[in-house]
């Protein structure tokens, strides 16, 4: 099982970007996904998340900015960012656990992480 994240890139502040991660592999079913990032020097910290039921959570310095939804049916998580502030500057980082095919154990992934840099 693997993640792969796409999106990020450069937008001034007050912009949007979106980010998608697609899970791929053995995977017979997902629980949690979402998004995480860490500055450099510093721990990665939750951005948001989203259970397979559809309930998420959000730090609170993105709250009312940033959307987390899922497609099951593509094993991907999607983080709509918007009204972005220099200080969302970072690498994000996706993130998924569930179960393998097969009855052959469970998984917990971080994607490869993408830059999301906001100029002021």
């Amino acid at each position: 099982v693997q993640l792969q994240a796409f999106g990020g890139g450069l937008v001034q502040a007050g912009g949007s970007l979106r980010l998608s991660c697609a899970a791929s592999g053995s995977i017979f079913s997902i629980n949690v996904m979402g998004w995480y990032r860490q500055a450099p020097g510093k721990q990665r910290e939750l951005v948001a998340t989203i259970t397979s039921g559809g309930s998420t959570a959000y730090a609170d310095s993105v709250k009312g900015r940033f959307t987390i939804s899922r497609d099951n049916a593509k094993n991907t998580v999607y983080l709509q960012m918007s009204s972005l502030k220099p200080e969302d500057t970072t690498v994000y980082y996706c993130y998924a656990d569930g179960a393998r095919l097969g009855g052959s154990g469970f998984f917990k992934l971080w994607g490869q992480g993408t830059q999301v840099t906001v100029s002021s």
